[in-house]
């Protein structure tokens, strides 16, 4: 008898479709649960599913179980629950535990949800942390201050990204920062200590307990400040250097923090920072990137990372042969004020440059509502591009993002 997965949320967010047909490929029965009514999906999507439960929200817990346990008992049995997106990770392991289904359990997602227990997890098992405190308080987040000196992150204890992440560099900021995230009694925050230095990102995946394919990015500038920063189009770059003596040392912190979690079989992208005071671990999530970051991998390996994770977690071993033959990126295109989109300039121009290099582009029509530039690096248009060489080609998306101009009013 085939495996059976249930999926949550086979649609959305659009890269979501390519886990249920990488389990179908690999030769699993798939049910989805989803808010969206069957019929709304496209008929390739529908005839990868074996079936299918809609629910009002799959981030209630009460919800995934009752419709896990209807398709439970309409067999066949049910092996495996599989979340990618980070809102849902909690809610799909406490589902899980409910319906006797083996998988990442409540535990160790709180770890790696919850950033202030997650590195007091870290630290005290070796790994390098920033200094941090769980606050509720101005009061307590003064004392925090008191310690460690401006200036401060503060973040929300459960989040993907760089959403709801303030930087306070004086008293007059955190009071602001405390302000606009709610901070208050019975909802805390997490301060944390500013590490100075480039910022970046090590993607795996690990199938029982070992890491089979690994990744490794760099974001310029770092996400706080492209999280805010209209004036700059933010990259992140994926590096095909893998081999490049630089990185040994945190491709063995990396395994560690895997390690230490104890995480089996799951996608995992871990945040980083190297400065002058060395590596720094940031954050974890058991789970892919977000913004389609898996695409990029894709296309700039030439092989099929969703159809490795489905072998992996249907057949639990994979063997990933990424070509590392090019490497890639993305950039954010921002527009020249919130409003409208009235038209694009350069885009001939670096169509005419970079043809053969450009991966995908999304340029959205004249007429659409920007989005704001914390929305993230595909909140309004981007460029995605692939090159043998890393340097050229970072500055063939410093080019793009220089000369495409997105004009609104």
């Amino acid at each position: 008898m085939p495996m059976h997965v249930i999926f949550l949320e086979p649609a959305f967010p659009g890269n979501q479709r390519e886990f249920v047909r990488a389990l179908k490929a690999v030769g699993a029965l798939v049910s989805g649960i989803g808010t969206a009514p069957l019929h709304a999906y496209d008929s390739e999507l529908q005839s990868w599913l074996y079936s299918y439960e809609q629910v009002p929200s799959t981030a209630s817990v009460e919800a995934l179980t009752a419709a896990t346990r209807n398709i439970q008992k309409r067999g066949p049995w049910v092996h495996k629950l599989e979340s990618t997106v980070e809102a849902l990770m909690l809610p799909a392991a406490e589902t899980r535990e409910r319906c006797g289904i083996p998988g990442l359990s409540v535990e160790q997602t709180t770890l790696v949800r919850d950033k202030y227990k997650m590195k007091q997890f870290l630290q005290a098992r070796g790994i390098r942390c920033a200094q941090s405190a769980e606050v509720e308080s101005l009061d307590e987040a003064k004392a925090f201050v008191g310690k460690v000196g401006f200036p401060i992150i503060l973040k929300p204890l459960a989040a993907a990204g760089a959403a709801g992440t303030w930087r306070a560099d004086d008293l007059n900021g955190l009071v602001s920062a405390a302000r606009e995230s709610g901070m208050g009694r019975g909802r805390p925050v997490m301060l944390e200590e500013f590490i100075s230095g480039h910022e970046g990102f090590w993607d795996t995946l690990t199938c029982n307990g070992r890491v089979v394919y690994e990744q490794i990015c760099h974001y310029y500038p770092n996400v706080l400040e492209a999280m805010r920063t209209r004036d700059c189009s933010p990259i992140v770059m994926i590096t095909n250097r893998m081999d490049a003596p630089g990185y040994t040392d945190l491709k063995v912190f990396g395994r560690k923090v895997v390690s230490a979690l104890g995480l089996v079989t799951t996608p995992t992208h871990m945040e980083w920072f190297y400065g002058p005071k060395g590596l720094f671990f940031s954050e974890i999530g058991a789970r892919p990137p977000g913004v389609r970051v898996w695409d990029l991998y894709c296309a700039a390996n030439e092989f099929d990372l969703y159809v490795e994770w489905a072998k992996a977690v249907v057949h639990g071993e994979a063997d990933p042969r990424p070509s590392r033959r090019f490497s890639a990126g993305m950039v954010a295109l921002r527009p020249n004020r919130d409003g409208r989109i009235v038209g694009y300039s350069g885009v001939e121009e670096i169509q005419r440059r970079y043809g053969d290099f450009i991966i995908r582009m999304h340029l959205p029509p004249a007429g659409s509502r920007t989005q704001p530039v914390e929305s993230g690096y595909m909140g309004n248009a981007w460029v995605w591009a692939r090159h043998p060489d890393y340097d050229l080609c970072k500055a063939m998306l410093e080019d793009i993002g220089r000369t495409i101009k997105v004009w609104a009013e």
